[in-house]
């Protein structure tokens, strides 16, 4: 063997200045590094905070759509249970099947009338006024599908 060989490596580094493992060092080891920080307790529940407030802003709206969907729900059938009462205290020759389409008129003594008749198929309106065309829900009240403009 030669003697280049059986020499032994000298780093001209400063030992001071090598670090065994320099990727677990708490800032860059390179002069082109990224500047590493620990997070502080502050930043952690900061961005805890902020992440719990979009979660609940985000449920929140959501909820809100849906008690607007119900309200909205509960108003419709509110005006199908007024209807109802306006179309039963009616006047009918007949008795009415679920999901036919009927029409609510006015009679000239204020007193309303429930017809098979559509006011297009009359040419003339027998009554002061066609009020709406209606169709019996299954739960016996009243949808109203039309009114006159």
């Amino acid at each position: 063997m030669t003697e280049e060989n059986n020499e032994e490596f000298h780093n001209p580094i400063d030992a001071d200045k090598v670090a065994e493992k320099p990727g677990l060092l708490p800032y860059a080891h390179t002069v082109g590094g990224v500047k590493i920080e620990p997070d502080t307790d502050d930043q952690i529940k900061g961005q805890a905070i902020t992440a719990m407030n979009q979660q609940t802003d985000r449920q929140l709206q959501m909820i809100q759509r849906q008690a607007e969907l119900l309200a909205k729900q509960a108003k419709e059938i509110q005006e199908r249970v007024e209807i109802s009462k306006f179309v039963y205290g009616a006047e009918m020759g007949f008795a009415p099947v679920i999901a036919k389409v009927y029409y609510l008129y006015q009679r000239k003594n204020e007193n309303y009338v429930l017809s098979m008749v559509s006011p297009v198929e009359w040419g003339v309106i027998p009554y002061k006024e066609f009020v709406a065309k209606v169709r019996l829900v299954g739960d016996h009240t009243w949808e109203v599908m039309e009114t006159p403009k």
